[in-house]
């Protein structure tokens, strides 16, 4: 995809800020002892009092849900609060039971963390400002001109992690996102499930002048994006929109707006509000948080490797980036190739992996990939090389997999490394990789 800041206007520069909410996959709500696993539920069946904002009903901490934000800042290289404090945000919304959301504005657990992101841009660090804990709204519908609320998501654990505004183009958003999301896997805090609600996406957009180094007078916030691909075309269609407005003189105010997918534009969803005008205040029914220095390293020490950890140690073993990647960020598949490596012959292993995985011919599920790794553990002796041996293996390959055969000879030469991942599959791994793709170009001649 093109760089928008480049293609757009070369007269401005885009500006943005990321907001990202990780709902954390704890037993109960953040301040009541209601089941946090409501998905699928029949709505409004998962409440209680507390979460259903009834006059008397008192809130209290949910312990696991404090230690997975905190964990989730040491995973972004963010400080932690010794001290930290629960407030009132005051805003009126249907979704909104008690009439504020309790929040962390002035004191958030974590603090100046950062991610490195490493996309079709460059290496660039993006820094975190914050990440804190707060608690999820409810879920409005809207069928036809009626709306239905679901309080159920209403009340569980919410982190929300929020950046300086350190990104240049949508690209860059995407690759944070992608990144973020591998993170908030592989330290198992969340499923980060975009379609079921569990990581949704904010980016707060401006433009100014090139050159310019102060902020835009104003931000647009994108509200509630849930696929990278849509938080991408959003941020596009808002940039050009909002430089559009800008060169006939208009002005832009502070404002929430949503992204409608099918017509592929942002529309108005209200005129957004300053820190100040929600009327933060402490709660007062909570108790201020003193973390424990000892609890901190004690969940630092669960962290374990990060991917970027992992992908380096890869690395070393021999696999390419793209392999190294790709195994790093699924914690199925990184744990089955440190078993493998425990067993196997480190170059064995790491050929076969740049060829299943790098190539993408890799197998569709873990049991596959335990399989495959299995069928590796073969000595050099029992390669097969001959010629005679493999020409009639991949003529079978070539009768199968006409559509890679097609793709091939219309130019794209790619398709090869499907037909050599099948042949290795139809082999368990024993065919010689290089000997294969000499004789499938062959063949395919």
């Amino acid at each position: 995809m093109n760089d928008k800041r480049l293609t757009i206007n070369n007269s401005w520069e885009t500006v943005i800020g990321v907001e990202i909410h990780i709902e954390t996959n704890t037993k109960t709500k953040m301040f009541c002892g209601c089941s946090a696993d409501y998905f699928g539920a029949k709505p409004n069946t998962h409440t209680c009092p507390v979460c259903l904002g009834l006059p008397g009903a008192l809130p209290f901490i949910n312990q696991e849900a404090i230690e997975k934000c905190i964990k989730i800042g040491l995973a972004l290289g963010c400080s932690i609060s010794e001290h930290s404090l629960f407030e009132r945000k005051n805003y009126f919304y249907p979704d909104l039971p008690k009439g504020y959301q309790i929040s962390q504005y002035r004191w958030p657990l974590c603090i100046n963390g950062s991610i490195e992101i490493d996309g079709e841009y460059g290496k660039k660090t993006i820094r975190i400002n914050r990440a804190h804990q707060e608690e999820d709204t409810g879920k409005l519908t809207h069928i036809g001109k009626e709306t239905f609320i679901d309080f159920n998501r209403s009340g569980l654990p919410l982190v929300e992690v929020v950046t300086e505004a350190d990104f240049r183009s949508s690209a860059e958003v995407r690759d944070y996102a992608k990144k973020l999301q591998q993170i908030i896997k592989s330290i198992g805090i969340s499923e980060a499930n975009m379609e079921r609600g569990d990581m949704r996406l904010e980016a707060n957009v401006s433009v100014r002048p090139q050159g310019q180094k102060e902020l835009a007078p104003y931000r647009v916030e994108l509200k509630n994006i849930n696929s990278f691909k849509f938080i991408g075309d959003a941020v596009d269609y808002e940039v050009e929109r909002q430089i559009k407005l800008l060169e006939k003189g208009n002005k832009i105010s502070l404002q929430t707006r949503g992204y409608n997918e099918n017509k592929k534009e942002t529309f108005l969803q209200r005129v957004k509000e300053e820190a100040n005008d929600y009327r933060y205040f402490p709660e007062p029914d909570l108790p201020a948080l003193s973390i424990n220095p000892a609890d901190v390293a004690r969940i630092k020490e669960s962290l374990g490797e990060l991917p970027a950890q992992k992908e380096n140690k890869y690395l070393a073993f021999g696999l390419s980036q793209n392999t190294a990647q790709t195994i790093a960020n699924s914690q199925a598949r990184s744990q089955l190739f440190e078993k493998a490596i425990k067993k196997i012959d480190q170059k064995d292993i790491a050929n076969l992996a740049n060829f299943y995985v790098n190539k993408g011919s890799i197998a569709k599920n873990s049991d596959d990939l335990l399989g495959l790794f299995n069928a590796s553990q073969l000595n050099k002796s029992q390669t097969i090389t001959n010629k005679d041996e493999l020409t009639p293996i991949l003529e079978g390959v070539i009768n199968e997999n006409q559509q890679s055969v097609a793709s091939y000879k219309a130019g794209k030469l790619n398709a090869i490394q499907a037909l050599i991942g099948a042949v290795m599959k139809k082999t368990q791994g024993k065919a010689d990789a290089q000997k294969v793709k000499i004789i499938l170009e062959q063949l395919l001649k």
